[in-house]
């Protein structure tokens, strides 16, 4: 179990984007994160007629690593760590460290 998904609200620790929140777009690999407005860059594209795409300069979202990325804590507006637990009922869980609540429902 990972402690950043999917569809997860974070903010960047460190870089060029520090501070911003963004929602995870996706995981491609165990330790980078996609997400949305984090890490823009600007590509070079080349035409490529025979597949319809057009050339010129593209805005690109690249992947940034997990290390660099917290889950965002809606009670207190910060960042936060994320631990484990297991529920009465057998359920892994995830919650935050600093009050205690759990993020999974």
């Amino acid at each position: 179990m990972q402690k950043i998904r999917k569809g997860d609200q974070v903010v960047v620790l460190t870089g060029k984007d520090k501070g911003k929140r963004g929602n995870v777009l996706s995981l491609p690999t165990d330790s980078y994160a996609l997400v949305e407005g984090i890490n823009t860059v600007r590509k070079h594209q080349k035409p490529l007629p025979m597949k319809g795409i057009n050339g010129g300069i593209v805005e690109k979202t690249m992947p940034i690593h997990i290390s660099n990325i917290a889950l965002y804590n809606p009670s207190t507006h910060k960042a936060d760590k994320i631990g484990f637990r297991l529920l009465a009922d057998g359920r892994k869980v995830r919650y935050f460290k600093s009050t205690n609540e759990t993020v999974d429902v």
